[in-house]
């Protein structure tokens, strides 16, 4: 297939793009900068095809969609900065990348008849209760401008094209850019104690392993709403218990302090306290489900120089 892929200087984009070449697939990356701007590792996204690509540009978009034909569009790019959305003057830029970006997408791909994936989250939801949120659940609540602006996302996505993926994840880390690992382990070397929320309840996601799956779905024509995180057994746990698995594999002794969200009190946004995504519809349909996280963790660490041998 040729697959075209939005956002390949993030954290996934990487390694989609990596993973579609690896299987013979044409990758075409894409992002704003003139060329690509992501960790220079040597693997494949480094010389893949790319396409210089502002995603809030409508005409921008047709043409080069319309010029390139792919059998299939990975839509990788978002704002994903939660608390910088919350402010004024950021708040139409993040709907124009979020929205009406993935809308110009979803036309682009519907016109070039294209099957598109779209990446979400579960900020959609209200991010109450206990019970994991399924793909299926259209009980949209989101709490925030970035969970608003996605689920515009969703809908265009849904609204435009019947030969879609909507895919969402949650607590992302990978290789290329910032994530939660990398900012735990940069606090833990230079203070003995970290305070970390103990009521936010989900799981963390892998990029390298999401990518695999991603891929694997792009593949088939199993259309519709997923959920993927790196959790194979149902074990939910908070950022308290990963920061603590994070200490432990990477061989640190920092101190890890429990506290609600309300001690914490540092976030302009609103953050869901109940991120359990259910995975079961992976199953049904056939796809591998990812692997535990605390597995998945371990190779990362690895993967970064920072597990303990």
């Amino acid at each position: 297939m040729k697959v075209f892929v939005t956002g390949v200087s993030g954290q996934l984009g990487h390694d989609v793009m990596n993973e579609l070449s690896k299987r013979g697939h044409t990758a075409i990356g894409s992002d704003l900068a003139p060329a690509y701007a992501g960790v220079a590792d040597g693997t494949p996204v480094t010389e893949a095809p790319y396409v210089q690509l502002d995603i809030t540009d409508e005409a921008a978009v047709s043409r080069t969609i319309a010029e390139l034909r792919p059998d299939a569009v990975i839509h990788c790019a978002a704002w994903t900065a939660v608390d910088a959305a919350e402010e004024p003057e950021n708040r139409e830029k993040v709907d124009r990348i979020n929205h009406l970006g993935t809308q110009y997408i979803a036309a682009a791909a519907k016109a070039a008849d294209a099957k598109m994936m779209y990446i979400s989250t579960d900020y959609v939801f209200d991010g109450q209760g206990t019970e994991p949120w399924e793909p299926d659940c259209k009980d949209y609540r989101p709490l925030n401008v970035y969970g608003e602006t996605k689920l515009k996302g969703e809908l265009a996505v849904s609204g435009t094209l019947e030969k879609y993926f909507i895919v969402r994840i949650a607590w992302v880390f990978g290789l290329n850019g910032k994530n939660f690992i990398k900012t735990m382990l940069g606090v833990g070397k230079t203070h003995p104690r970290v305070r970390v929320v103990m009521d936010q309840i989900g799981t963390p996601t892998y990029t390298l392993d999401l990518a695999r799956l991603l891929v694997d779905m792009i593949e088939t024509e199993k259309y519709g709403y997923y959920h993927a995180t790196n959790d194979e057994g149902g074990e939910y746990i908070s950022w308290y218990d990963f920061t603590k698995e994070i200490y432990r594999q990477a061989g640190m002794e920092t101190e890890v302090q429990p506290v609600t969200t309300a001690e914490y009190g540092l976030s302009k946004a609103a953050r869901p306290f109940n991120s359990r995504l259910d995975k079961s519809k992976l199953k049904e349909a056939g796809f591998a489900p990812l692997p535990p996280w605390q597995d998945a963790l371990n190779r990362y660490l690895r993967e970064i120089g920072e597990v303990k041998e």
